[in-house]
């Protein structure tokens, strides 16, 4: 399973684009000892990128009871992210320092899910 976006993935979303803010939906599940990791990312994800680029955290939180789910479909983290554009999201991942830091991510995680939303 991919955990990073690649960059055929990168053009269609910003190909689909419908203009205006997005919701970037992200479920985790974590590597063993890949919480440490991650939270290095987050932090630098917080304080250096996301402002940088005009990122908000939504929400995020640790996965809990999953109601609804078949095995193996409970996530470790979900965490909801807004940015002002799609191509704010696509200058981000492409910054070189960004790049740096998001081998943490990958490390982090066996798997991920990064979902753009729209609103309703």
């Amino acid at each position: 399973m991919a955990i990073d976006p690649r960059g055929t993935d990168l053009k269609r979303y910003l190909q689909e684009d419908p203009g205006g803010p997005v919701v970037m939906l992200n479920l985790l599940r974590y590597a063993d000892g890949g919480r440490e990791s991650y939270a290095q990312y987050a932090e630098a994800l917080r304080t250096t990128f996301l402002p940088r680029y005009g990122g908000e955290i939504l929400y995020a939180g640790e996965g809990s009871t999953a109601l609804v789910a078949e095995a193996g479909q409970d996530w470790d983290a979900v965490l909801l992210i807004r940015y002002p554009s799609r191509q704010a999201f696509s200058r981000m991942v492409a910054d070189p320092e960004y790049q740096e830091v998001t081998a943490l991510r990958t490390r982090a995680l066996t798997e991920a899910v990064l979902q753009a939303t729209t609103p309703w």
